[in-house]
């Protein structure tokens, strides 16, 4: 090793999602909403002034700021902006993960939960999930320097119940709890309501899956008055134009159309459990989920067999090859007709 590759900040990167290309493919690995945006983004997006681009976009993102604080009833004080969630969220583990204790989050949930613990040098503990994949909330009822879990769970897509979420940050009164609901909308219960009562709660959000614009990379945080202040403190000592013109125009239009929003998680949610029923018929078992996926097993064919099958055919779902769920598939909800066709082969194949 050169002397110089000592010094360097070595971690085992996040490995997101395929990303095929075919033309005739179905594409049901990576949790994307199979809808287009709504229809005021198109407008938005056809309105804007390409000499905008020139120029820097509003560093506090107040137009985004303001319509998130209207849509969700909170003050815009109470709300922060990143790209994506995946950068509010690093954002958070940065400003609010500073104790020797360790963090604490489930064994089996977002992976890249233990990337970022790594890369900042944050010590880390994961808790097991019990046998039916749900969160134990006594586990996290310790000493620690932080919590943060999905809400519904994710690749499980397991809801914790409201009043358990409110136990755990309740009995952690002295660190700062994170819940990730980047699947709330799909007919799970936000936190949302208890950052009037909490002040160490942050609550993520995004508009990749309920809205549309994974492409776009714009998610959201809420809490108390001073979270926010720590959070933009840390932002704007990192990089101060963190989005750009063209997310926070399209993003406030999205925002803005809660009629568009409610009826394409409704068809998703309708199309969802559709499956279940048809994917239950067909010998496959799998958690109650309140999410835009399904992660299901087969009582008699290996996960990585059928996984390796239906991209044969161009159907591409998730496989996590991982102890506890390496016979588990992931399988995101699209349209109807992808997934009549996801259960056709599924059927023939069997």
């Amino acid at each position: 090793m050169s002397i110089w590759e000592e010094n360097v900040r070595k971690v085992i990167p996040y490995t997101p999602g395929e990303q095929p290309d075919f033309p005739d493919m179905i594409k049901l690995n990576t949790n994307e909403n199979p809808y287009p945006p709504s229809p005021l983004v198109k407008k938005a997006l056809e309105e804007m002034e390409l000499n905008s681009m020139r120029l820097y976009p509003a560093p506090a993102a107040d137009a985004l700021v303001e319509e998130l604080a209207e849509a969700y009833h909170v003050k815009k004080e109470q709300v922060f902006v990143g790209v994506g969630s995946d950068d509010v969220l690093a954002m958070a583990f940065l400003t609010f993960f500073n104790s020797e204790k360790p963090i604490l989050f489930p064994d089996i949930t977002y992976s890249f939960y233990d990337v970022w613990a790594d890369l900042f040098r944050i010590p880390y503990e994961q808790l097991p999930l019990n046998e039916d994949f749900a969160i134990v909330p006594e586990d996290y009822m310790k000493e620690n320097g932080g919590i943060i879990f999905p809400n519904p769970n994710a690749p499980t897509g397991v809801e914790m119940p409201f009043e358990e979420v409110e136990k755990i940050i309740a009995y952690n009164p002295e660190s700062v709890v994170i819940i990730d609901e980047a699947y709330v909308d799909f007919g799970a219960a936000s936190v949302l309501p208890l950052i009037e009562k909490y002040e160490n709660l942050l609550v993520v959000q995004t508009t990749s899956k309920s809205r549309s614009m994974a492409g776009m990379r714009i998610g959201y945080a809420f809490g108390s008055e001073k979270l926010i202040h720590y959070l933009n403190d840390a932002k704007y000592s990192f990089n101060s134009y963190t989005m750009n013109r063209p997310s926070l125009v399209l993003g406030s239009a999205a925002i803005r159309d809660q009629e568009y929003f409610r009826k394409i998680t409704g068809k998703i949610m309708a199309t969802r459990e559709w499956t279940k029923k048809e994917l239950k018929r067909l010998g496959f078992t799998f958690p109650d989920s309140k999410t835009n996926f399904i992660f299901a097993t087969h009582e008699k064919v290996q996960a990585k067999e059928l996984f390796e099958a239906l991209k044969e055919q161009h159907i591409f779902v998730r496989y996590f090859n991982k102890p506890r769920i390496d016979n588990y598939l992931r399988i995101t909800i699209g349209t109807d007709e992808q997934m009549k066709k996801l259960i056709d082969f599924l059927e023939q194949y069997l």
